[in-house]
């Protein structure tokens, strides 16, 4: 059972901070790796429990424990909710929702885990559930039980259903993993549940990173691999002495069960955020060097987005309908350059053509960059020829909602974006957008413009 529970927690944490890792912007992402990693750390804190030295200590490790049991489903809820497809009627009223009450309902639930007996009624012997505890099953069952209708309605809607297709199995398997969590405790023993919850989870996982990389044109098996070979490696590298040292010497002890337990967990988090973390480190070690950091960050973006190319994706032989959804998730990521090297788009004949024409090395940071040139062309090109900066009127609809949020930067509906260093005309935009465009109207002007801008790379390949 140790075994068991050991390992459950270290694929259960690499799953999630490998989701997390994939694009920490993402709200389907974050939340669906949260979601693993809180399943994981209450796994870590129920093996704390079994050998805690004092009776209090297991107390609260196992209030801990059953605390965080509840988070899965919450974050888990959130991201499936991001996954809902625009076509889903409730969809923006949903996320308005989880945008102003989902964290909060997670700190509620845990605050009152923690300090109450409301929903855990935890004692030295026994769990038991408290008199909110049915009620919360209720309300995370009747908000699944309504994503699922919401998926189900789309998925019989849709002309391509694998996406779709996918995100109802992942839907399923939550509603699983939900129903195996928040069952009485006693029904089932513990080592079905651990198997139960466990093999649900590694199938949702699986199922939002596969549309993840659907919906990014990506590839995704090459560099789930690379990861899950990188995380047994430091694994082994951090966390085996502490094991052999417990098999051959001392035993199982709690404070060595900690240490594997932390080693685990930071060999995890070394290897799924090793770049973050070596950027950081040059801006410490090369502050001074600006060319040599840059050089190095230049190909460690190359090196990253080389797993993730789906070489085997023929552009010439997707619909219109891909190719704008392609076009239109590629200008979304036009600031973000290894976001960009992993896009099909770089494999355009008119990439190839252009890098020939500069004379410019042929790797995925060139492409990347000149498909960044040729993004930011085919908007300018959508600006009416009037002269001026900004305008506000419907000719201008296309060029203002592509420029200005991915080649100024520009986040009108984000709280947390701070703009100390905007030009005038950026002033202007942006409060423009925040007084008399809906954010949701954006959204449709976008989609719109990237029609454009696809026919226009379609014409271009053509030639």
């Amino acid at each position: 059972m140790l075994v068991l529970e050991l390992v459950t927690f270290s694929l259960a944490l690499w799953l999630g901070l490998y989701l997390i890792g994939r694009d920490p912007a993402k709200p389907t992402l974050r939340y669906a790796g949260l979601g693993l990693a809180s399943y994981a750390f209450s796994l870590a804190f129920a093996l704390l429990a079994s050998l805690a030295p004092t009776a209090t200590l297991a107390m609260w490790l196992t209030r801990l424990h059953w605390s965080l049991l509840f988070l899965p489903a919450i974050f888990w809820l959130g991201a499936m909710i991001y996954l809902l497809p625009a076509e889903a009627p409730g969809r923006d009223r949903f996320r308005r929702l989880w945008q102003f009450g989902g964290l909060g309902l997670a700190g509620l639930v845990l605050l009152l885990g923690l300090a109450t007996h409301l929903i855990f009624d935890i004692t030295p012997e026994m769990a038991q559930p408290g008199p909110a505890y049915p009620i919360l099953v209720v309300v995370i069952s009747l908000c699944l039980a309504a994503n699922l209708g919401l998926i189900w309605q789309a998925y019989r809607a849709a002309s391509h259903k694998r996406p779709l297709g996918l995100l109802l199995v992942g839907a399923i398997f939550f509603g699983l993993a939900v129903g195996l969590m928040l069952t009485p405790f006693e029904w089932l023993p513990r080592s079905w549940l651990v198997l139960g919850v466990s093999f649900d989870l590694a199938i949702l996982g699986l199922v939002i990173a596969v549309l993840d990389a659907f919906e990014e044109g990506e590839t995704l098996l090459p560099d789930f691999f690379r990861s899950l070979d990188g995380a047994l490696l430091f694994g082994l590298i951090f966390a085996g002495p502490v094991a052999l040292t417990m098999l051959l010497a001392t035993g199982l002890t709690f404070p060595l069960l900690l240490l594997l337990l932390l080693n685990t967990a930071a060999a995890i988090a070394v290897q799924i955020f090793a770049d973050p973390l070596q950027s950081a480190l040059d801006g410490l070690a090369f502050a001074a060097f600006p060319g040599l950091r840059r050089a190095r960050a230049e190909l460690r973006t190359t090196a990253s987005a080389l797993p993730r190319l789906n070489e085997a994706l023929q552009l010439e032989a997707l619909d219109d309908d891909e190719f704008v959804r392609l076009t239109r998730r590629t200008l979304s990521h036009l600031g973000n350059l290894p976001r960009l090297a992993a896009s099909p788009l770089t494999r355009l004949p008119v990439i190839d053509q252009r890098l020939t024409e500069r004379g410019a090395p042929d790797n995925s940071l060139e492409r990347a960059a000149e498909l960044k040139r040729l993004l930011t062309e085919c908007i300018a090109q959508l600006k009416p020829p009037t002269g001026d900066s900004f305008g506000t009127s419907e000719a201008w609809r296309h060029y203002n909602a592509l420029y200005f949020p991915y080649v100024e930067g520009l986040k009108p509906y984000s709280r947390r974006a701070e703009y100390d260093k905007l030009d005038p005309v950026g002033e202007e935009a942006l409060d423009w957008f925040r007084t008399y465009v809906p954010e949701r109207t954006l959204h449709n002007w976008q989609n719109a413009a990237a029609q454009l801008v696809a026919r226009h790379l379609r014409e271009q390949h053509e030639e």
